[in-house]
This record gives C-alpha cells, sequence and structure tokens, in this order.
C-alpha cells in the first residue's frame, strides 16, 4: 500500500491497479468504476443511475474493499427515519450515573452506500444533505464532523416509479455526476457468465491497495494539476450556454457545476498521467456533471429529449 505519492505517474499507476483488480469482479463497467474513483479523488459524491442488475452496488462495494476505508451501506425504504442513519441518543449507565450519549449511525462511514436512494422519504434524504455538503451532521445543538475521507455513492433505478420521491434539485446538484450505468455488450455479458456461473467469486478475495492517507494525497495533488486560461474561460462558456438556451432548457447550471466540471477534468487528467487539462478532458466530464443539473423545458421533453442529447447539443 502506497502512503507517498510524489508525481503524477504514482497516482496513474495505482489507478491502473484498482482499475485492474475492479474489473476482476466488476465485468463490463469500465466508464462508470473510472467516473467514481474521480468522484472520489475530487472528494465528492456520485449518483449511480440504472436497471437492476447491472452492478451499482457491487461496484460500490468492490472499490470499498480496495480502498480499504470504512464503508456502510444504507438501504433506501420509505420507512427510514433520519435517526436511523445519523445515529440517535440513548440513555447509559456509567459509574452509577446515567446520562445520555450519542451512539453514530451508518452514515459515520468515510464511504456511504445510500442504495436505491429515491426510495427515502425527503425528510431523510435532507438528513443526508448537510452530511454530503458540509461534511458534517447536527443532531440537537452538537455538530459531529465526519471522518475525512468522506463521500456518500447512491443509486436509484431510473424505471420503477411507484414508492418513490424523486430527489430534489438541491440535493442532485450535491451530486458531483449522475453515472449511468449501461446494459453490458454481448462479449462482456458472455464474460460475466464465464466468471458468475462457473466460479464462484467475490470481492473477498480482494485486498486493499489504498487508504485514507493516500486517497487525501490523491485528492490533493488533483487542486495543483494546472489549468490554461482558455480551457477555464471553455468551462465557463459552456455552463453559460446552459442558461442562455432558453429554447430547450428551463433553468442552467450553477457554479458549483463550473467547479465541478473543472475538478473532474483535472482529476481525469491525473489518473491518466498527465499534468495538464485539455479540452477533451472537459467534453468528456460534461455529460456527467451536467446532465442532472439542467431542468429541460416542455418543448425538449416534446421532442422526446434528455439532459444528455441537451448536453451533446450545447457542445456541438
Amino acid at each position: 500500500m502506497d502512503s507517498n505519492i510524489k508525481s503524477v505517474q504514482d497516482v496513474k499507476r495505482i489507478v491502473d491497479e484498482v482499475l485492474d483488480h475492479a474489473e476482476y469482479i466488476v465485468v463490463g463497467q469500465e466508464d462508470v468504476l473510472k467516473q467514481v474513483i474521480i468522484s472520489i479523488l475530487c472528494g465528492a459524491n456520485a449518483l449511480l443511475e440504472g436497471y437492476p442488475g447491472l452492478a451499482k452496488t457491487l461496484t460500490v462495494n468492490t472499490l470499498a474493499k480496495l480502498m480499504n476505508l470504512s464503508f456502510s451501506r444504507i438501504q433506501g425504504t420509505p420507512d427510514l427515519m433520519p435517526s436511523d442513519i445519523i445515529g440517535t441518543y440513548v440513555l447509559e449507565e456509567m459509574n452509577g450515573k446515567r446520562d445520555f450519549v450519542f451512539q453514530k449511525g451508518p452514515l459515520f462511514a468515510n464511504m456511504v452506500l445510500m442504495d436505491e436512494i429515491n426510495r427515502a422519504t425527503p425528510k431523510t434524504q435532507s438528513a443526508l444533505l448537510e452530511a454530503m455538503q458540509e461534511k458534517q451532521v447536527t443532531v440537537g445543538t452538537q455538530v459531529f464532523k465526519m471522518d475525512q475521507p468522506f463521500f456518500v455513492l447512491a443509486t436509484q433505478n431510473p424505471i420503477e416509479q411507484e414508492g418513490t420521491y424523486p430527489l430534489p434539485e438541491a440535493q442532485s446538484d450535491r451530486f458531483l455526476f449522475k453515472i449511468k450505468t449501461d446494459y453490458p455488450s454481448k462479449e462482456a455479458e458472455a464474460e460475466i457468465l464465464n466468471r458468475y456461473a462457473e466460479e464462484n467469486r467475490s470481492n473477498d478475495e480482494l485486498k486493499p491497495l489504498l487508504n485514507a492517507n493516500t486517497i487525501i494525497q490523491m485528492q490533493n495533488m488533483v487542486r495543483k494539476i494546472p489549468v490554461a486560461n482558455d480551457i477555464k474561460d471553455y468551462v465557463v462558456r459552456l455552463v453559460q450556454k446552459t442558461r442562455s438556451h432558453k429554447e430547450l432548457i428551463e433553468y442552467g447550471a450553477s457554479p458549483r457545476a463550473s467547479i465541478g466540471l473543472l475538478m473532474a477534468a483535472k482529476a481525469k487528467a491525473l489518473i491518466e498521467g498527465r499534468n495538464y487539462v485539455s479540452k477533451e478532458d472537459i467534453k468528456e466530464m460534461a455529460l456527467p456533471i451536467l446532465r442532472h443539473r439542467i431542468i429541460l423545458n416542455f418543448e425538449a421533453e416534446r421532442n422526446n429529449f434528455d439532459g444528455d442529447d441537451v448536453v451533446k447539443y450545447l457542445l456541438k
């Protein structure tokens, strides 16, 4: 396990190793794995959306094993209460005295998987908000800081809409990425059959390659990647376009999208072993950064456009 990272090449080597090991368990989802790693290097949260059975939970589980971080999984259900995830005060007896002691909930981990986040009620979703943005939780009058690094990786299923509570815009905006998981290719699916129907593979076989300290060092390196002024200008122009194309977009992206886009492009350059950001990095990161931050108008929806179509149109 590397604890000292000195160069961009060190980061690339470690990330390649993590991807190699992850692909031993998660087949045919290389882009998803990369985007989750970029999100982690930006110290940010990510939302994975896809149909059931596309290895969303497996992806997060596998990366948690490889990163040797404290990990907890919360299943979103309509009866899940905020205290179920944050924790609660319990009465304890010590030395003949009774006192209320705060017992931390599953939210207090480095990596939190919120499975089917849209099944949890708005009240519970909003309990997550403070932790996601401020990296802290307020219970009564006390503030509890989260351990670093801290990120929430949430999943949601786009098809079953009964008994779900769509994420409010403010909460969607707290996710750096909305990552779409697609069906695997024919070759990848054949490989999945070979691996899982014939051998017994589990991510228990994985050995940690990273620790919290290494991840924090890598996050610091992301910020140090230099960006040329014309690239910054390109980011600003792209995000501004989401606000000016009123024929398609009702509400555009906020400055948080500009910061996220630049940070994600830096992290992408870093894991590819480069210490500069190119226009291609921006274009590639634009989809997962912007798709959930723009609200389409009636005209765009009438023409069956989705967020991806509109972002691709703006990139042209």
